[in-house]
């Protein structure tokens, strides 16, 4: 026996525990998110600095040809680190404006400052330096030859270091972008989805309330049937995928509930005889057709109403038929559950190009085939 008192507790579980779930699941995808930017950044960093490896090993080896691993060590060092000044810079400072505003001019007025001040110290602390360790005067003066070597040598390690730059945040919008699409189709799915619960819901809380207060045996059994439902419904429903099994376990208790609602003993058929139920599927994408046969095809008015359901594999490839008898008519446009539309909507984006719907109706029956590649 259930009294309304232990009957109200268990819907306000449910109803807190599906806002919670729902909280979670957005956490994980903006943690999913950061995750992916932060490996983004990761990678950049490790391929700006094996640039700068790969540069000082290949001068370090070529000059300790003609000179000692120590001076050969101060002449590539000096003028890298100069390099490197001036590069990030410029990465980090000075390019990150002209990208955001587009204007050359404000870009110029502190690209060539800098350059000019870089270049400045570098040719300072190369002359007190690097001329120890020469027998040439290139180092005591500063000419024209001088000033355009130094000056090719900075611009073409910035221009580089830019591209790197460029690269990066063009990655990181097709992410962006890539993310945002995905959550659309998350969000739309998710919506699609949401729009078989309410009037089902509806229906089998109003039956265990009528239940509940006639001490009925069977409320129990609705509880439990119920919470398997709300339970697949929170847990496995935002997965891409689930197994087959889960899903045939939620059509049979959805069928259960629909026998306890029902007053008549009707012809209702659901063989899984001959399916695989290891394979995968997307969730709740096969109760729409029953809930549509149960709405249009059974009836205590009519005690002669069936509804029969088969589910089939055979390799790559799961059947599933849903006929039933009618008791109504079908209207196109008429909202049954899902609706058609949604459905088809579904389908669409679980299953592009790798599905086949097929709607059959006669004066006497109406029958759903839909053939799906699994992969």
């Amino acid at each position: 026996m259930v009294d309304k008192a232990e009957l109200s507790i268990k819907i306000g579980r449910l109803s807190i525990l599906i806002p919670n779930q729902l909280e979670s699941h957005k956490n994980r995808l903006t943690l999913r998110g950061s995750m992916k930017f932060s490996l983004l950044k990761n990678r950049i960093f490790w391929l700006n600095l094996a640039f700068w490896v790969l540069f000082f090993s290949y001068k370090f080896y070529d000059f300790t040809v003609f000179m000692s691993p120590w001076v050969a060590f101060v002449r590539i060092g000096l003028p890298m680190f100069f390099h490197i000044i001036l590069s990030y810079a410029h990465y980090f400072f000075i390019l990150p404006d002209l990208l955001r505003t587009k204007k050359i001019l404000p870009y110029l007025s502190k690209l060539v400052p800098t350059i000019a001040v870089v270049m400045f110290f570098q040719v300072i602390t190369e002359n007190a330096v690097l001329s120890q360790f020469t027998s040439s005067d290139y180092y005591e003066h500063f000419g024209w030859v001088r000033f355009v070597s130094t000056l090719w040598d900075q611009m073409s390690f910035m221009i580089f270091t830019g591209m790197i730059k460029f690269a990066a945040d063009w990655f990181e919008i097709q992410n962006k972008k890539k993310e945002l699409e995905n959550q659309k189709l998350n969000a739309e799915l998710n919506y699609l989805k949401a729009q078989i619960n309410p009037h089902f819901l509806f229906n089998t809380l109003h039956n265990l309330n009528y239940l509940s207060q006639s001490k009925s045996d069977h409320a129990t059994e609705v509880i439990i049937k119920l919470s398997n439902i709300m339970r697949y419904m929170i847990y496995e429903s935002n997965k891409p995928n689930v197994v087959l099994s889960k899903e045939i376990a939620y059509i049979r208790d959805y069928l259960d509930l629909e026998g306890l609602r029902l007053n008549h003993k009707f012809d209702i058929q659901f063989d899984v005889s001959q399916v695989d139920t290891a394979i995968e599927i997307a969730p709740l994408i096969l109760i729409p057709f029953v809930e549509n046969a149960f709405k249009h095809g059974v009836s205590d008015k009519h005690p002669d109403s069936w509804v029969h359901i088969k589910l089939s594999s055979k390799s790559d490839r799961l059947e599933f038929n849903v006929e039933n008898s009618i008791i109504a008519p079908v209207l196109n446009n008429e909202k049954s559950g899902f609706g058609l539309i949604n459905l088809k909507k579904r389908l669409a984006l679980s299953y592009p190009e790798r599905h086949r719907l097929e709607i059959n109706q006669s004066n006497e029956t109406y029958s759903v085939s839909l053939k799906l590649d699994i992969e």
